[in-house]
């Protein structure tokens, strides 16, 4: 029978560095039992052909001398081989294995005073540790322990740098357009200088990563990711983080990475990698480096739609890969891990499809203002024909602003994007909110109210800070933003007397700009349209007046105010339209009502929306008229 020949396994970079290693133990040996001798000089060992050991890689790299590095091996070999340590420590008339500065000095070939000086390669990427002691050369040297397992070809990370360094993680996603925008960064910094800083921010927050880790890889080199909130504050300790984060980047030809937010100029001071990474949307201070900047978009609709295409496969229909690359602006990362999702799903893919996009796409926003549930459809509202109609325009213009601004070329017209914005006016009640929950509902997307007396702040630039994250939070989600009270920032404008005039200007023209460029819905209610500015106004690509019911109207709205569960004796919703109130006003009445009757344990009767009329009208400083109560008896 014949046999196979063993297949060779692959030697490990610990064992491809262990014959030159241990030449180089065995010659440093050869050199101390030299002077312990006094013989002549050894001969140094053979250099292996092809081959560059990490000795000799670290020693190029940071530029270590003949003499430097073999003060380096030597604190290594005593670490190492306990022949060499015994004969140091026989050496020296003691019991430290630790070679001291002096004994270096003395007998390691082509000797020099400054290799410990305090700029050298040695002490200020510490590569050795020097112990206390009266005198530099009786200072035992101890190698660091990440540069003694760098040496034999282990890779163990820096303990110290746990927490706040991150190497060789996963990097997101990316659109094509942000692979494009890496590589251009990565071309640019060839002719920008010997040191640059290049600060990653955008819309696409999960891309910014992934943009510098495409980036680095562009230069060849290997993303190191620094927590920004997990620096010490300045000091000596930020400053020995550095010099450790340094020498990580040297060691892995890696490239620093700053993450987060908060004061990092004083952590990039310290720093010395001639190319550096901060990935956020605060300003950084430069100092004597290049500063150059990248911005990173979201996926175009035509990047998304491939996205989409791409991770769902056919299984999809295109009418649902459509709607959600039109109407969510995902990262590449979160379209996949959606896309992971709906293949364990079953039922209703496109429905699925729709509820995993608005959940994913909801975190950021949540946290700046309020979610309303969906529940009123068109069959809700009740106003004139004509209002109804200029609604479903509305949705119109949202549903399908792709294909006429894309695909039939109107986008090239104008420069205002592809917002759609409308001002809702009309007395409180009249239904603004609920037209605006409607037209959430129907294309699918979720509603979020903002409260605009709130947004606004009298310190200057603030309100803009506000704006800008409620719309960067939005735009992947494609949400309907609904800014209640407009008139609180867009009333008339007066003569301009001083800066905060100036400024309330400002935060005018900077909302409006955002609405423009909004990809999504962007509604303004007011109860006083009179109230607001004109140019303003002239602005918006819709202007609903939302009237006060009339007498018809209401009636129409107490037929739909009760639930059709709810048990009636004697309502009449003709009588009850003489109550003059808005629609708002009618379902609190017939909610109140209801609550009333079910403490009576009766049917919901006159009586009972009588009384729930007269708290409604006391609220608003009214009293029920006689031809109103004629209706309730």
């Amino acid at each position: 029978m014949t046999m196979s020949p063993p297949v060779e396994r692959p030697s490990t970079p610990a064992e491809q560095e262990q014959p030159p290693l241990v030449a180089e133990i065995d010659h440093l040996r050869a050199l101390l039992e030299a002077y312990r001798d006094g013989e002549p000089g050894v001969r140094p060992p053979p250099v292996a052909a092809g081959f560059e050991s990490a000795v000799d890689r670290l020693a190029r790299l940071v530029g270590l001398s003949p003499f430097e590095r073999r003060l380096l091996l030597l604190a290594a070999a005593v670490e190492l081989d306990g022949e060499v340590a015994a004969l140091v420590a026989a050496l020296q008339q003691g019991d430290d294995p630790r070679p001291t500065f002096g004994l270096a000095l003395l007998t390691l070939p082509e000797a020099h005073w400054d290799a410990l000086a305090p700029g050298s390669p040695l002490r200020r990427l510490r590569l050795l540790e020097l112990a206390p002691s009266p005198t530099l050369s009786a200072r035992p040297l101890r190698i660091d322990e990440r540069v003694l397992h760098y040496v034999t070809g282990i890779d163990a990370p820096d303990e110290r740098l746990e927490g706040v360094l991150r190497a060789r993680v996963a990097p997101p996603l990316l659109a094509l357009s942000q692979h494009r925008l890496a590589v251009e960064l990565a071309r640019t910094v060839a002719d920008a200088g010997p040191r640059v800083l290049i600060r990653i921010d955008g819309q696409d927050l999960d891309a910014r990563l992934g943009v510098a880790h495409a980036f680095a890889a562009a230069l060849g080199r290997t993303a190191l990711a620094v927590r920004g909130d997990a620096l010490p504050p300045p000091g000596p300790e930020l400053a020995g983080l550095a010099r450790l984060v340094d020498r990580e980047a040297i060691l892995v030809a890696g490239l620093p990475v700053v993450v987060g937010e908060g004061d990092l100029d004083a952590f990039l001071d310290e720093l010395e990698a001639p190319v550096t990474v901060v990935v956020g949307e605060g300003a950084v201070r430069a100092g004597s480096r290049v500063a150059l900047h990248g911005s990173v978009g979201l996926p175009s609709p035509a990047e998304s739609r491939a996205l989409w295409a791409e991770a769902l496969g056919e299984h999809t229909p295109a009418e649902a890969v459509e709607e959600v690359a039109q109407h969510f602006r995902l990262g590449a990362g979160t379209v996949d891990a959606i896309a992971r999702e709906l293949a364990s799903a079953n039922g209703d893919t496109a429905g699925a499809l729709r509820r995993l996009c608005r959940e994913r796409s909801r975190a950021r926003l949540d946290d700046l203002a309020e979610r309303i549930d969906l529940a009123a459809t068109w069959d809700d509202l009740v106003l004139p024909a004509g209002h109804i109609d200029l609604l479903r325009e509305v949705a119109r213009h949202v549903r399908h602003r792709t294909q006429v601004y894309e695909r039939w070329g109107f986008g090239e017209r104008t420069s205002r994007g592809l917002g759609v914005t409308a001002l809702f006016a009309g007395e409180s009640g009249t239904g603004k909110t609920l037209a605006a929950e409607v037209l959430a509902g129907d294309l699918g997307l979720d509603l979020y109210r903002i409260d605009l007396a709130g947004t606004v702040s009298k310190y200057i630039g603030e309100t803009e800070k506000n704006l800008r994250r409620v719309f960067d939070a939005a735009e992947a989600s494609g949400a309907v933003l609904l800014f209640d009270e407009a008139d609180a920032l867009f009333g008339k404008r007066g003569e301009v007397k001083d800066s905060h005039d100036r400024y309330a200007n400002l935060e005018v023209a900077y909302l409006l700009q955002r609405m423009e460029s909004y990809r999504g819905l962007a509604i303004l209610t007011t109860n006083l349209r009179s109230n607001l500015d004109r140019a303003f106004v002239r602005r918006l690509r819709f202007v609903v007046q939302f009237p006060f019911p009339d007498a018809p109207q209401r009636a129409e709205i107490w037929r739909r105010a009760f639930p059709v569960a709810t048990p009636l004796d004697g309502i009449d919703p003709d009588a009850l339209a003489r109550l003059t109130v808005s629609g708002g006003s009618i379902h609190s009445i017939a909610l109140a009502a209801a609550f009333a009757a079910a403490e009576d344990r009766t049917p919901v009767r006159a009586a009972h929306v009588l009384r729930a009329a007269r708290f409604e009208y006391a609220k608003a400083e009214r009293a029920l008229t006689d031809s109103e109560l004629e209706g309730l008896r």
